[in-house]
């Protein structure tokens, strides 16, 4: 009965503050004459730059287009015209026109869709994948659908064929790596992309594995830490690179892994999920002296050269959230939904800004506001809700599963 009070505690919170976090970037973040959103919001929700840049558009989309699909509360009207907005905006202006053939997605755009500067990466076409399949989920949209399908197909040629369209070139002291964040980001598509279709399910079906294989590559030291860059074929990479560790992206691979495996029926990589890809990254990450998840740590205990490697940021801590609470679903397990506790005791007093809405993002070591805008070149309006919004979910179905 205590847990079934404490978890009802809990979503009663996370859903206050999911209204609070919608309204703010409804109230402040749309541009009404040119389309799309403002990515640079102050505390108090005012544009202090107008540039939008492409990943944070397209997360928009897709957050917009999943409340509005997927939760009776925000299946409102001018939720989805937002989302409308978005695309059009990012349909228009986000591909960058290259002489043979089609072109990347830009990384920022000026306020009226001009290209202002390209990533060599692949994260803005993956958020432009997102974005157009959500929606087209609700608008029935094909060639919309279409158009997420082709840019997905275009990333994978990149990911396992030829890169050379990105605009990086090989160089010799620098060998291609396996970096923990692209089988991730793909993982993640393919979940998106397949769900209730079982015709694209059949087409990506060897590439969740191969997705999947390349994530496991990154238990190193013998099963004891998770490291964020190896080799193609799985070994650890000299210096710096080769040591670092990123406790967030650890935690939210591991709810990847955890949600992959659960839909197999595969026992045997959800336990690698939590015990892996969770617990590790938990314990390495946690700073005992004063609370929150570190941004880097070096495996070795040297200092990271990131030099914001003791900050505590929003997102790990979303992140954390979800891989915690889905575990302890999944298990219930008691030990998992305390991590969960601890980390939202910590969360919810640090991040949240109980006068003007949404979360702050960038704390220092001891838990003071560093930077106190709500979104930025970074920050938009996707990992806080997409938390808040997972977390509601699993609550939801863990309170169901307690009254049956």
């Amino acid at each position: 009965l205590f847990t079934k009070s404490l978890l009802e505690q809990y979503r009663e919170r996370l859903r206050t503050e999911l209204d609070r976090v919608v309204d703010f970037w409804l109230k402040y973040s749309h541009d009404k004459e040119h389309g799309g959103y403002f990515n640079c919001l102050g505390k108090d929700g005012k544009v202090y730059d107008e540039l939008k840049y492409v990943w944070l558009q397209g997360r928009q989309v897709w957050m917009y287009s999943r409340l509005y699909r997927t939760m009776e509360r925000f299946h409102r009207p001018e939720i989805l015209e937002a989302a409308k907005s978005g695309a059009a905006f990012l349909q228009k202006f986000a591909r960058v026109q290259a002489s043979g053939g089609p072109g990347k997605c830009a990384f920022c755009l000026t306020r009226d869709g001009r290209t202002v500067k390209v990533q060599r990466t692949i994260f803005s076409e993956c958020f432009y994948v997102m974005a157009m399949d959500e929606l087209s989920r609700i608008t029935q949209d094909k060639e919309m659908q279409a158009d997420a399908e082709s840019m997905m197909d275009r990333l994978i040629f990149w990911v396992q064929t030829d890169s050379s369209d990105l605009g990086r070139p090989q160089l010799p002291g620098d060998p291609p790596i396996n970096s923990m964040a692209v089988p991730m980001m793909l993982l993640c598509l393919v979940d998106q992309l397949t769900e209730g279709r079982t015709d694209v399910a059949e087409k990506y079906k060897d590439l969740s594995g191969w997705c999947v294989e390349r994530i496991l590559q990154h238990i190193q030291r013998d099963g004891k830490a998770i490291l964020e860059n190896v080799t193609l074929n799985g070994k650890e990479l000299p210096g710096c690179q080769g040591r670092l560790q990123n406790p967030g992206h650890a935690l939210e691979a591991g709810w990847f892994l955890l949600q992959y495996a659960l839909k197999k029926g595969d026992v045997h990589l959800q336990k690698t999920a939590v015990d892996k890809f969770m617990e590790i990254p938990f314990h390495t990450g946690w700073d005992k002296q004063h609370g929150g998840l570190f941004y880097f740590l070096d495996v070795d205990g040297h200092c990271p050269t990131q030099l914001e490697w003791n900050m505590k940021l929003w997102w790990p801590h979303c992140e954390a959230l979800i891989a915690y609470l889905m575990a302890y679903g999944h298990s219930r397990e008691p030990v998992l939904l305390d991590r969960f506790k601890q980390i939202y005791n910590y969360t919810f007093t640090h991040f949240s800004d109980e006068e003007h809405g949404e979360w702050f993002g960038y704390l220092s070591r001891q838990g003071e506001v560093v930077l106190d805008f709500k979104g930025g070149p970074f920050k938009g309006f996707f990992h806080v809700p997409r938390c808040l919004y997972m977390c509601e979910k699993l609550l939801d179905s863990l309170l169901e599963r307690q009254d049956s």
